[in-house]
């Protein structure tokens, strides 16, 4: 083969490759600032992990939102510090939202749901006045959006009237569970744990998101934007840049959660109910009347460890 001939040949097949390389997009998404087991943490360990996501984030220039619940901002002699944690997120250029006070499901009802709506967005609003940024974005605790279609319009109604809209999910890897047993086996010095956990969850998340893809393309005919959650742990802030790789080789790039939203798909009709939250593409599966199948498993040994753990009263996960 000549070298004019083999320069081609590689020429062709690098457009083929880009051409065969799909163009996704998904904005990230981070639940329970300061962190999901800031209860049980100091603060100098809460402001670590925000310290470690927000640095992966805006070293490799991605826009990300974080959600908080601000009673975990309240530990005697720790207030200042933790509520700097939230600081560093708007300091880089990111984004925070509501998440309720204290992480209260909707399915607690309505009237406590609005209260801690409310109370919740106390020291956010401030932050954000100060960085000449508004409160947009409402996560529902547990993605529960409510157990009956009047209560799921009549909260939506309220979030609306006070200036919010709903922050859906559609890829839900349940970091919350891999990061709880990684917690403890961080605090316990189990790093071959640790490393075991990571290469689980980074190929759970590889399994979900083929499964997220699959299903997009069935409801809607091509792949949405889609809306990652994740959670405040350890286990991202160690391992971000690992999840982050991981969306890149499957042909992802990193959107805002405004940009998101602007795909048409999330106008679709949805009337989910129900006693457990989901995600969104889930929600428009069963208003079609086909609830979806096939979701990856958790790992067993992962479900046997977390739930042999001690559960604290006050976990947000």
């Amino acid at each position: 083969m000549t070298t004019r001939v083999f320069a081609v040949l590689s020429f062709l097949s690098m457009i083929c490759t880009a051409a065969a390389q799909p163009n996704r997009q998904i904005a990230i998404t981070v639940d329970d600032l300061p962190a999901s087991s800031a209860y049980a943490m100091d603060a100098t360990t809460v402001t670590d992990i925000n310290s470690k996501i927000v640095e992966t984030l805006r070293d490799q220039k991605i826009p990300a939102i974080g959600f908080v619940n601000e009673d975990k901002l309240y530990r005697t002699g720790e207030v200042d510090q933790r509520i700097h944690s939230l600081a560093i997120w708007l300091d880089a250029g990111l984004d925070l939202g509501n998440h309720t006070y204290s992480h209260l499901s909707l399915n607690r009802g309505l009237q406590p749901f609005e209260e801690e709506v409310v109370r919740g967005e106390t020291v956010t609003r401030l932050l954000l006045k100060e960085h000449k940024m508004s409160m947009r974005f409402f996560r529902h605790p547990y993605l529960d959006a409510g157990r009956d279609l009047q209560t799921r319009q009549e909260a939506e109604a309220f979030l609306t009237a006070r200036g919010y809209r709903v922050a859906p999910v559609t890829v839900d890897a349940w970091d919350w569970m891999f990061g709880t047993v990684y917690e403890d086996a961080k605090k316990r010095g189990d790093e071959k744990l640790e490393q075991e956990l990571v290469r689980s969850y980074l190929a759970h998340t590889d399994a979900v998101l083929s499964w997220t893809e699959q299903l997009s393309r069935e409801l809607v005919g091509y792949e949405i934007k889609q809306i990652l959650l994740l959670h405040a742990n350890q286990m991202e802030a160690d391992h971000l840049k690992d999840l982050l790789d991981l969306f890149r080789k499957r042909g992802y790039h990193f959107i805002s959660l405004e940009d998101a939203l602007a795909d048409p798909a999330y106008s679709l009709p949805d009337t989910y109910v129900g006693n457990e939250g989901t995600d969104w593409l889930t929600h428009w599966a069963i208003t079609r009347g086909k609830p979806p199948q096939g979701f990856p498993e958790i790992p067993a040994w992962l479900n046997e460890r977390y739930n042999a753990l001690p559960r604290p009263t006050n976990a947000t996960y």
